[in-house]
């Protein structure tokens, strides 16, 4: 093994401040504050919490970074887990207010919850061309794949059955550049923080630190590595968002690291893996004498693992930067040109005409045959788990369209009104265009009054007059109800309506010479494994692939295949009716276990041929991709028609038709006894009146416990001996307020009452707020307490001693939320105590980090907060990517435990730990059973 550690430094505190008079950029020595030694703190422990973990650092300059907004854009969350009111308010005209078309300093006026991630220092250097230094590896005039005139492309996907170190080390470095240089293309410290439009991907700045993370850890599970560089950012790091819902917004709002830190760890990373292409002996080509062959079982599998995973990245965030608003981008030194197709000044931005502003699109008649899928396992180049194994698919004769849908055709579908017509849209297609208000392609912009139909196009960093000619950018749902549309418009060539290509029929209208049959007798035929970016434009066989250019180029540039269709390869993405689905003998690897099975369930559909941006196994005639229907990529279609059904693999019948309906009545019929039910019941009601009330039957002579020898009564009371605890730490008073969260009927409200001049008490259970309302009113409460079988004998609620009318009415009650602490501290007045308690409820949360996240702002200083829990974690009540602990560290397969990360956590939040006690309880089921809980007891002071 190599350790990472001998390669890398500890945390670094510089940051890199460009001076705007000469361009350059210049190391810095940052003052260590307390938030950097926090960092610090973390990334020297063994700390592998995923996606928990990175809600925890939270700084001192928040509410500095959004002191000049005016308005509250919040993002709300029910503790069930449900999808969150989106950022975009609507008027009257269904207009989104927050759309791609404002400024994004108009939309900075508006405060929202990623903003504090802004004004930490970075954003002078961040401004303006980066010079060199902007490169933690080699810089683009020195990285391989850089031709004559300065311009980086991609090299060849490597041939694993010839690998040296030399040969490794140029793809790494042509790799990193290339994701480097394009995230040159980011304006300022905006765009590295704040989220895509739609929300369904983390900002930037997870993607700027996700591709160096990924190297680490799949080389630490591959046994290359040993060593963590930076555990902390190989935590919040690790797992990226997918793109499941498109109405769950509810995923950006944290503080991430500076810009700063992440490059500081990005160049430790390089050195890491620099070291370990030169120096691991699996890779010992005797100085280039002796090539070896790196197949799946070889350790550095995991190593050109993280070469394609960049890739994917480097297309994936080049999409999102094309969402990005315009003047936070800029087009980066070195990055390939547009194609010179969009130098043409005879474009126009609207009514564009068949034949002279784009071709006419033929419908070509098709021979079907047998087509096998797969990949052989003796390959020489990586591939990704799904890619590997076989089908054999007879596919009947088909028309498809000679080249994909243009800009020029889809306009008549936008001018037609096919935004506004329910008709042409599967239900869920429907739902997701209402959602987004989208009323034609997001990558058209509108130049012209509305109703005129005039229209620019943006690129991944400029918007350009129309390019009729070019082919559309669209989701799936977009794809399909243009093919209703043209079937209802113009009708079929064959008995059944348009529909998209499958995977099994773009075989066949690729050029024979470089489809999955001419690869498979010859590693050349997949030409991506030969043919650089730079060359890959030009021959008989061009293509707009593996980032020959940066843009989308006429569909009729470059030649037909030998079935007359052209882009069959390259220029973009095409969108399928096959879902995403396993191969007969798919097999995950497992250093990346996770990468296919979670997407084969139905909702995702494959996209094949690649796009313009799309480099090493993605341009490969074996790649096999995909995504959500309502998912932008470089993504367009192309028409097909038959007379059988269409040969498409699909996991679930019906393809993606009315998937919000199918989605809502299974999340309903498998909704967990959660909160959200169990706790609405009378037996659990009555079981907890005797939990928080167990003086209740002494009127009637029923004891809380059967007197017996050795009897737990030291567990009796518990909700009163919490909050006396939570008094005895003596919190410093500064509005002498308290806060019951968990509340439950009200016991542990009461006695805080007797300390506290009010207390704010709430639950998540409408059933136990209703029952303490009825005792602070006076009312005398009746229940019934379980003594054998179907007997039971009932009760009255009888309070402790010193809860009369005076004390109880300091208590408001209200049902609420404990995972919308935050969001209750920004709406109500004064939502700040000296004191606050939760008892036996964090491992009942379904994302306990956003109720601890929230202690900063409720917690006056001085004031202390007590947490009691057992740590009994169940996925019924929370996902187990959101457990603080109770499980092992996926790479060095540690136990972690939650007591060891909630003391991180609150450590990181600004509070010390001044107390710890085992506290017993004791539930009482019947008089001869009992449940018997020890749980632990925290107190935390919020320092000054």
């Amino acid at each position: 093994m190599i350790s990472s550690a001998a390669t890398s430094r500890s945390a670094s505190s510089l940051r890199m401040v460009a001076s705007r008079a000469t361009g350059t950029i210049r190391p810095t020595r940052r003052p260590i504050t307390r938030s950097h030694t926090t960092l610090h703190v973390l990334t020297t422990s063994n700390l592998h919490a995923k996606r928990n973990v990175y809600r925890t650092i939270l700084r001192e300059n928040t509410s500095a970074a959004i002191a000049t907004t005016t308005h509250s854009i919040k993002t709300r969350a029910k503790s069930s887990g449900a999808a969150v009111a989106s950022a975009l308010e609507y008027d009257d005209d269904d207009t989104a207010t927050s759309t791609p078309h404002e400024s994004s300093e108009a939309r900075r006026t508006r405060q929202e919850a990623w903003m504090v991630n802004l004004n930490r220092g970075d954003n002078e250097w961040l401004i303006g061309p980066r010079s060199e230094e902007w490169y933690t590896g080699k810089p683009p005039k020195y990285c391989p794949g850089t031709d004559s005139k300065g311009i980086l492309r991609s090299l060849p996907l490597p041939n694993l059955s010839s690998v040296t170190r030399q040969a490794t080390l140029e793809y790494f470095d042509n790799s990193w550049t290339l994701f480097e240089m394009l995230f040159a293309g980011l304006n300022g410290e905006e765009p590295f923080y704040r989220p895509p439009v739609h929300g369904l991907r983390h900002p930037q700045i997870f993607y700027y630190g996700h591709t160096p993370c990924l190297y680490i850890n799949k080389l630490r599970v591959a046994g290359v590595l040993e060593n963590a560089v930076n555990a902390y950012f190989e935590s919040i790091f690790e797992v990226g968002v997918d793109e499941m819902l498109w109405d769950d917004m509810h995923k950006n709002d944290m503080v991430w690291p500076t810009v700063s830190e992440v490059y500081e760890y990005r160049k430790e990373v390089y050195n890491t893996i620099v070291h370990s292409i030169r120096t691991h002996p699996s890779l010992d080509d005797k100085g280039g004498t002796e090539p070896v062959t790196v197949n799946q079982h070889h350790p550095m599998w995991a190593l050109f693992m993280g070469f394609e995973h960049e890739r994917i990245h480097l297309e994936t965030s080049s999409v999102l930067f094309r969402e990005t608003p315009i003047e936070l981008v800029q087009t980066p030194a070195h990055f390939p040109t547009l194609h010179p197709s969009v130098y043409n000044n005879s474009s126009k931005a609207t009514q564009p005409v068949e034949g002279v502003d784009f071709p006419t699109n033929q419908m070509i008649a098709v021979d079907g045959k047998e087509i096998k899928l797969g990949k052989p396992l003796d390959f020489p180049s990586y591939g990704w788990d799904n890619e590997y194994g076989e089908r054999t698919i007879n596919v009947p004769d088909f028309y498809a369209s000679e080249h994909m849908v243009t800009n020029g055709e889809f306009w008549q579908f936008v001018a037609d009104g096919g935004y506004r017509n329910k008709k042409y849209w599967c239900e869920d297609g429907w739902a997701w265009r209402t959602h987004r208000n989208l009323k034609w392609p997001f990558f058209w912009k509108q130049v012209g009054p509305a109703g005129s139909h005039e229209y620019g196009l943006r690129t991944i960093f400029e918007e350009v007059p129309m390019r009729w000619d070019w082919p559309v950018d669209v989701t799936y749902y977009e794809s399909k109800a243009y093919c209703r549309y043209k079937s209802e418009r113009d009708g079929s060539p064959t008995s059944k309506p348009y529909r998209l290509l499958t995977e099994a029929e773009h075989q066949i209208i690729r050029h024979p010479r470089h489809n999955l049959d001419a690869a498979r007798a010859d590693v050349s035929a997949d030409k991506v494994m030969v043919t650089p970016g730079s060359e890959f434009a030009y021959g008989e066989t061009a293509a707009n692939l593996n980032m020959a250019y940066s843009s989308s180029s006429p569909v009729d540039c470059y030649p037909p295949s030998e079935s007359g269709h052209r882009d069959t390869i390259g220029n973009n993405w095409e969108w399928t009716e096959d879902h995403f689905n396993p191969l007969k003998n798919f097999e995950v690897h497992h250093v990346y276990d996770d990468f296919s099975t979670p997407c084969f369930d139905g909702k995702h559909s494959m996209i094949v041929g690649g796009s313009f941006m799309s480099t090493g196994d993605e341009a490969s005639v074996f790649a096999r991709f995909h995504f959500r229907p309502h998912f932008l990529q470089h993504s367009g279609f192309r028409l097909v028609a038959s007379d059988e059904d269409a040969p498409a693999t699909q996991l679930c019948p019906g393809s993606f038709a009315g998937q919000a309906a199918a989605r809502d009545k299974t999340e309903a019929n498998n909704l967990p006894a959660t909160e959200s039910n169990v706790y609405e019941t009378d037996a659990l009601l009555a079981m907890y009146l005797g939990l928080h009330f167990p003086l209740s039957g002494s009127q009637e002579n029923v004891d809380p416990i059967m007197q017996h020898e050795n009897a737990p009564t030291h567990g009796l009371r518990f909700p009163q001996r919490v909050a006396e605890l939570l008094c005895k730490l003596e919190p410093e008073k500064t509005n002498n307020r308290a806060l019951d969260v968990g509340c439950a009927v009200g016991g542990s409200s009461f006695e805080l009452a007797k300390s506290f001049e009010h207390v704010e008490a709430f639950d998540f259970s409408n059933n136990f707020i209703e029952a303490a309302k009825r005792i602070q009113s006076g009312e005398v409460l009746s229940f019934r307490i379980p003594v054998e079988g179907d007997i039971s004998e009932e009760v009255s609620v009888v309070n402790e001693p010193g809860v009369d009318s005076d004390v109880m009415k300091r208590v408001n009650f209200f049902q609420g939320d404990a995972c919308a602490l935050s969001e209750y501290a920004d709406s109500k007045e004064g939502f700040t105590f000296d004191a606050v308690m939760l008892s036996n409820l964090l491992c009942r949360l379904p994302d306990p980090m956003a109720a601890l996240n929230a202690m900063p702002k409720i917690v006056n200083k001085g004031g202390v907060v007590v947490m009691v829990t057992p740590f009994t974690w169940l996925e019924e009540f929370t996902k187990k990517s959101k457990w603080l602990g109770g499980f092992h560290d996926p790479v060095s397969q540690e136990p972690l435990y939650s007591k060891d990360n909630l003391k991180r956590i609150m450590e990181s939040l600004g509070f010390e730990k001044i107390h710890e006690e085992q506290m017993p309880l004791v539930i009482r089921e019947h008089q001869r059973k009992y449940q018997y809980i020890l749980s632990e007891a925290t107190g935390w002071r919020k320092k000054s």
